[in-house]
């Protein structure tokens, strides 16, 4: 059966699409899409650039493998019960018939993953590391005390009034990078409509005018199975104007500090395995390599 390309997904069509993606995380130790991907999957209104690809087999079940393109990136998952029969790469086909050069993650680094790519001609374009740091108990490094540069506040984020300057330090940061760069009010809305939205977590650094300088959001991912609950270093900015003054680092242990004090025992984030400088400084306070993602291009 050939899959199906969709701009929206009825509502049992989707519950069946979160099946899968339980059976292949439980079964993978990874999640098989991105938050971003899970927002776009959660909503019923067709969104642009997404696109949603079903696959089914004529003996098993309608959706054995789901698909989704948003621009030119994509993720995808096979039910672990229906793989090894080529529903993987009819989906790589699909999305490539939709957008000639698919930048499609893997989350987990999984051995089927670099077989598939392999397969249809895909190279490691990206790679994103997983690091995580104890926050609590015997194992876990002492967090340093914060000593705030002169002339710098730091504070909570106020929905509303802290908006457009979020904005500007923010897409001036990640000028470079193609998920958290070029964002409008939009991208913030659907994460302060999110139910882990919590703006006494979203820590930002002014000068006394009031111009932002830096950002620290965090993230409280709720206990799962095995998992307890655990914090993330969501996103961290600072504007390139404000670079040398060692704001990234008091951002950190700022947003480092308030979990902790949240009860969590641990802390996760992601990044870039080849922004050197960036790991440098995470693994100066504590943090080593857990998991790894995935880009894969042709």
């Amino acid at each position: 059966m050939d899959p199906q390309v969709l701009t929206r997904l009825d509502s049992d069509t989707a519950a069946a699409v979160h099946e899968l993606l339980a059976a292949a995380g439980s079964h993978d130790g990874a999640e098989p899409l991105s938050d971003q991907f899970l927002r776009n999957l959660r909503t019923d209104e067709p969104r642009d650039g997404v696109l949603h690809v079903i696959a089914g087999l004529p003996d098993g079940p309608a959706v054995a493998g789901y698909a989704q393109l948003d621009g030119e990136y994509a993720e995808l998952a096979v039910h672990p019960d229906r793989r090894r029969r080529g529903i993987g790469s009819a989906l790589v086909r699909a999305l490539e018939a939709a957008t000639p050069d698919p930048h499609v993650w893997a989350h987990g680094d999984l051995d089927a993953a670099k077989a598939l790519a392999e397969a249809r001609g895909y190279r490691r374009d990206r790679v994103l590391w997983q690091m995580r740091r104890p926050l609590t108990g015997p194992d876990a490094p002492a967090l340093p005390g914060i000593e705030l540069p002169d002339g710098v506040i730091l504070r909570s984020f106020v929905p509303g009034q802290d908006d457009a300057e979020f904005l500007r330090v923010n897409n001036a940061a990640f000028d470079w990078h193609p998920e958290q760069g070029g964002w409008t009010g939009g991208e913030l809305a659907d994460r302060q409509a999110e139910d882990w939205f919590d703006a006494d977590g979203f820590l930002i650094a002014t000068d006394p005018s009031g111009t932002l300088l830096g950002y620290h959001w965090t993230k409280v991912h709720p206990a799962t199975g095995d998992e307890p609950a655990m914090g993330e270093v969501y996103v961290l900015g600072v504007d390139p104007a404000a670079h040398g003054r060692g704001l990234g680092r008091v951002l950190t242990l700022a947003g480092l500090q308030y979990l902790r004090d949240r009860g969590l025992g641990t802390v996760l984030l992601y990044v870039e395995a080849d922004n050197t400088p960036a790991v440098r400084v995470y693994e100066r306070l504590g943090f080593d390599v857990y998991a790894a993602d995935v880009n894969y291009a042709r």
